[in-house]
């Protein structure tokens, strides 16, 4: 059963964002919540699940983001000029090392 209650919460919820949600899609979506939440014309309820929805899309692009500056920093130039891309050196935390 419990394929039919993921299917159910889907159809609840089409709109549900996902970690594989593109950070542009996630951003633009999060944008229109706002609004929508700044409007003043949505009840309560809906609010909260605006909310909710809102703080999983910030996470999703707090991620994506941080994912990217990772990729950024891995960045280095070699001797011919070429920008290559070094593996990060994780410390015990999960979280690069300074070199």
């Amino acid at each position: 059963m419990p394929y039919f209650s993921g299917v159910a919460n889907q159809a609840k919820n089409p709109a549900a964002p996902k970690d594989s949600l593109p950070f542009e899609d996630a951003l633009h979506r999060l944008e229109s919540i706002v609004e929508a939440m700044e409007s003043g014309d949505l009840p309560l309820e809906t609010l909260l699940e605006r909310y909710e929805e809102g703080s999983r899309l910030v996470k999703i692009c707090q991620a994506k983001l941080e994912e990217a500056e990772l990729k950024i920093q891995k960045l280095e130039k070699t001797a011919a000029g070429e920008l290559v891309v070094k593996p990060v050196d994780l410390g015990a935390g999960g979280e690069p090392k300074a070199t």
